[in-house]
């Protein structure tokens, strides 16, 4: 909306989170609370405003580019915060938009209205309101004849005041001027001492400027996170949206009760995703896969047609096309699992590459080792990569096999072609082609056992 600045109030110090960090920066499905007004406010104007707090390391990196941070070192009221922004805002020619920094379910499109709104009526002032079940905590939106004249806050409330289901929201659209000018004569006559924004809404209505108020459609936008159990509630809301996103693209989600998507999740069309699964961290998954119960997806990047069976636990790695994974199955960072590969049940992976169509099905380490393409590992094979100091890295060439029950130790070289015996120990290269083993000869002792239960009987009689 060309002309709009929006100023986005993030210096509270959120004392009901009980944390360390500032508020904004809990994280909402994926992104920091603050990223929803960032992201909105980046959608509908050509200047944005973020006013932080003293305490505020770590924003910058969290906001990016193109936002002007201006800091309100005494946290005196959400009025003498927007004054803080006036600096930045002087060239602004048209109306200032003022968004909280802890709502994150508001919508372009709401927003988006009540710009509109504002700006047909030619208001000094336009306040988003909300018609509420129980408005406990919230700013009243009183009016007289229809007329909005005045925001109170919860706290400074009387009885009958408290009544009012129609809440403030926190988010206005003001005539910069008279903005400005409201804020110059503001004064702190409140049990906090504190300058409300609240209170210019009645300065310019008694001052005979028009404020108008627009409801919104959705009254789950209007929640805001105070503490925990609300950051809670909000993040339930917003997963049922994502989910709710996904399923319209054309994912099928069997349970979405219980499936946890991150707002920053891709997920191509005909996926399946079947009950108890989380997905999050910019996750990137394909179109035609199926992702099995109780899967946990992590910063990975899953090709099409993937399947991931039951319980695969999966972070910061790369499954290419037509895989086969699990079940329970664990790949730890930056492993690569390649199309058409398989690694099933009980196979641990970490910084493991397995090349094209290679083959792990059942129980096994693979850590810092690379697996050429249709390679064998066989059942209860352990790549020993660490001497107590440091790790080893070792090489398994193309269509080796290497038999159940092997460990081989680091760092060693498996050749194209090789075939390992089952049950050897493998601490030297072995060429391409050749065949390693590496064991004790078996001993057969003709009815030993029958001798030794002789043996024990005799005993037994003699003690008795």
């Amino acid at each position: 909306m060309q002309g709009l600045t929006t100023v986005i109030l993030a210096a509270g110090e959120g004392k009901r989170m009980r944390s360390r960090q500032p508020k904004v920066l809990h994280e909402l499905c994926g992104r920091p609370l603050i990223a929803y007004p960032l992201r909105l406010a980046r959608a509908l104007g050509d200047r944005v405003v973020l006013v932080v707090g003293p305490d505020a390391e770590g924003m910058a990196s969290v906001v990016g580019d193109g936002v002007a941070i201006v800091e309100q070192r005494e946290r005196l009221g959400t009025g003498h915060a927007v004054l803080q922004a006036r600096i930045e805002c002087q060239s602004a020619a048209g109306p200032i938009l003022v968004l909280p920094g802890d709502m994150p379910l508001l919508s372009v499109e709401t927003v988006e209205r009540l710009v509109g709104h504002h700006t047909a009526t030619g208001a000094a002032a336009t306040i988003l309101t909300a018609v509420v079940d129980r408005p406990h905590g919230y700013g009243r939106v009183l009016r007289q004849g229809g007329k909005v004249k005045r925001i109170v806050e919860d706290r400074d409330a009387t009885d009958d005041e408290k009544r009012v289901a129609e809440i403030n929201t926190s988010v206005y659209c003001f005539d910069g001027g008279r903005l400005w000018r409201a804020l110059d004569q503001l004064k702190p006559d409140n049990d906090q001492g504190e300058y409300y924004l609240t209170d210019v809404i009645g300065m310019l209505s008694r001052a005979g400027g028009r404020v108008e108020a627009l409801s919104v459609v959705d009254p789950d936008e209007a929640h805001g996170v105070n503490d925990r159990r609300q950051l809670a509630a909000v993040a339930a809301i917003q997963r049922r949206r994502i989910v709710d996103r996904h399923m319209l693209a054309g994912v099928t989600i069997l349970d979405p009760a219980t499936t946890y998507i991150d707002d920053t999740v891709t997920i191509g069309p005909d996926t399946v995703i079947y009950p108890n699964v989380v997905i999050d961290v910019a996750s990137e998954i394909g179109s035609d896969c199926v992702i099995g119960a109780g899967c946990q997806i992590r910063a990975t990047r899953v090709g099409d047609r993937v399947q991931l069976k039951p319980y695969c636990v999966l972070t910061e790695s790369v499954i290419e096309e037509q895989a086969v994974m699990g079940p329970f199955c664990h790949l730890r960072p930056k492993s690569h699992v390649g199309a058409g590969a398989e690694v099933g049940n009980f196979i641990e992976l970490k910084k493991a590459t397995v090349g094209k169509k290679s083959k792990a099905h059942h129980v096994g380490y693979l850590g810092d080792v690379t697996i050429g393409e249709r390679a064998n590992i066989g059942a209860g094979t352990i790549f020993v990569n660490y001497d107590g100091a440091a790790k080893h890295h070792t090489k398994v060439g193309d269509g080796a096999f290497v038999g159940s029950n092997t460990s081989i130790v680091a760092p060693v070289t498996i050749g194209e072609g090789a075939y390992v015996a089952a049950g050897s120990v493998i601490t030297k290269d072995v060429p391409p082609d050749a065949l390693a083993v590496e064991r004790a000869p078996v001993v057969v002792k003709e009815n030993w056992a029958a001798r030794r239960r002789e043996r024990r009987a005799a005993e037994k009689k003699k003690d008795n």
